[in-house]
């Protein structure tokens, strides 16, 4: 049996992407915020965990990113996962009311349409799950959150399907410690660190890439955290680590200089 952590409390939609993926047998541990969860991993708490870490509408999430390269954790598997978004009122709350919606930040980013237009403010919490318990007697207070968060928290839907874009996904992440051997592999994520920045440094990162007839899926830039301006990227390719294009590309990356770290090489499940 294995440990998984995840984001809680019970509703979220990284518990939903966690039961989808893992089996049965798996013991859960719940964390309130990302960072606890990624930690969890590196503490060894946990054998694993899962995170959220893009969103077709609200983009990447930067707390998944950083928390995974200040852990050095690796990734096992990434999950596409079709997102509904609704808004939950207290049972006695009426949609005319409300006046606030409470969520997670990349929730209230992919509804930000539908809060304009109905002239509501915002509050964050940690999860969807928790924006849910805090507004239980709140009839002006509204969450933005799953059905299932209604369903097990036992609040009213006040309006269904509220986000920007009916085609909403979530990708999530599987995030061990080390990378794990003799799985099938389809792409793999590169940490790159230039040598030193020059007009042109991430284009001729990307020529390699180009040059060897490697597709790109994904790609990051993050702040080195040394100088103001100087910047790191996460580039996710569609190939495996192991392949002899991948392995050139890396040879040529180290001979520039540039310090090169391999992340995860995975396969994508749509759940």
């Amino acid at each position: 049996m294995i440990k998984v952590a995840y984001l809680g409390p019970k509703g979220t939609f990284s518990e939903e992407a966690a039961h989808q993926y893992f089996a049965d047998s798996t013991e859960w541990v719940m964390h309130e915020s990302i960072l606890d969860v990624l930690e969890a991993v590196y503490s060894e708490e946990v054998d694993k965990c899962i995170v959220p870490i893009e969103n077709s509408i609200a983009g990447n999430i930067h707390m998944t990113i950083d928390g995974l390269l200040m852990y050095n954790l690796h990734i096992e598997a990434d999950l596409v996962f079709t997102v509904s978004l609704h808004l939950i009122g207290s049972p006695e709350a009426d949609i005319n009311e409300i006046t606030t919606v409470r969520s997670i930040n990349p929730v209230i980013n992919q509804c930000r349409e539908f809060i304009k237009r109905n002239h509501l403010k915002t509050e964050y919490t940690d999860s969807t799950a928790k924006a849910a318990q805090s507004i239980k007697e709140s009839d002006t207070v509204a969450a933005i959150a799953s059905k299932s968060v209604a369903e097990q928290y036992s609040l009213k839907i006040l309006d269904s399907e509220i986000q920007d874009h009916s085609a909403n996904h979530t990708r999530f992440i599987v995030v061990s410690k080390k990378i794990p051997l003799g799985k099938a592999q389809m792409k793999s994520m590169l940490l790159l660190t230039p040598n030193n920045e020059f007009p042109g440094v991430l284009s001729s990162i990307l020529n390699v890439f180009s040059a060897l007839g490697i597709n790109l899926t994904w790609i990051e830039s993050r702040p080195t955290g040394k100088q103001l301006g100087t910047y790191r990227f996460l580039i996710e390719t569609e190939m495996a680590q192991d392949e002899p294009r991948m392995n050139k590309a890396m040879k040529i990356f180290e001979t520039f200089g540039h310090q090169v770290h391999i992340v995860g090489s995975y396969s994508t499940t749509i759940l």
